[in-house]
């Protein structure tokens, strides 16, 4: 009953913000998916994408270089910052993980894993299959949410990360952050949340309907996620929705 506790909140939570297609094989059920073919729907589908930026100025790092004619002062700064704390003298890939949450492929996927990862069944654990499930195929009717996950080889970067996700507010994301669909129209930010303790991400929360009408709709192409901390760090992703069917709807 342990495993019970553990996901009960992190359901009721998200079946309030959900409610205020793609597989790896047509005919298979999620719950029938392997770490492998989860891991993909949340990496590289429709739903799920990937941005990798990579800093390049580990590579001109040199410590015993002499800071003389020839090195800027920006450059001086970050070799003296790298002698500081260590350095790689090679490119650094961070790689920001985006997902649209409020679709239930990217769910389903998350419980799969869950479920992978913890051994759990009905028989064994009853209550905590039914309230995992329960969220994974729960559909959304009021919000998009659309996470972002961050990962680098270098701690010092995803250290950084963190701390950008999480001293960013609604405040100062909600100018700079919406979905924009092909024609132009923006949806912009409703709410945010940084990353919380269940591992799913930073949350980015809009309204579904504008003025009593889907914002997104098959009219459009595809659907753009932009957004912008303020300390310069942006994540730019474009989604088609001719492939976000699920069931036969559009999913997001």
């Amino acid at each position: 009953m342990k495993t019970t506790k553990l996901f009960l909140p992190i359901f009721l939570i998200l079946a309030v913000l959900l409610s205020a297609g793609f597989a790896q094989k047509p005919d298979k059920k999620w719950t029938e998916w392997t770490r492998k073919e989860a891991q993909k729907m949340l990496d590289d589908s429709p739903w799920g994408q990937a941005q990798t930026d990579t800093d390049t100025s580990e590579m001109f790092f040199t410590p015993t270089g002499h800071p003389g004619a020839g090195v800027t002062r920006d450059q001086r700064a970050v070799n003296t910052e790298r002698g500081e704390t260590g350095a790689t003298n090679q490119s650094v890939n961070v790689t920001f993980r985006v997902r649209f949450f409020s679709a239930r492929p990217i769910r389903q996927a998350l419980a799969r894993l869950i479920e992978i990862s913890q051994n759990l069944d009905a028989k064994t654990a009853p209550e905590a299959v039914a309230n995992l499930h329960g969220f994974a195929d729960l559909k959304s009717t009021n919000s998009i949410i659309v996470t972002v996950m961050f990962e680098s080889p270098d701690q010092r970067y995803s250290g950084a990360a963190m701390q950008t996700f999480n001293s960013a507010t609604t405040g100062t994301l909600k100018n700079e952050t919406y979905l924009q669909r092909t024609d132009g129209e923006k949806l912009f930010l409703e709410e945010y949340a940084p990353p919380g303790k269940d591992g799913f991400g930073a949350r980015f929360i809009f309204l579904r309907e504008v003025n009593g009408q889907p914002f997104i709709t098959d009219k459009s192409s595809e659907i753009r996620f932009y957004t912008k901390y303020p300390n310069g760090l942006k994540v730019d992703r474009r989604f088609k929705l001719a492939n976000m069917k699920y069931q036969g709807e559009l999913e997001y």
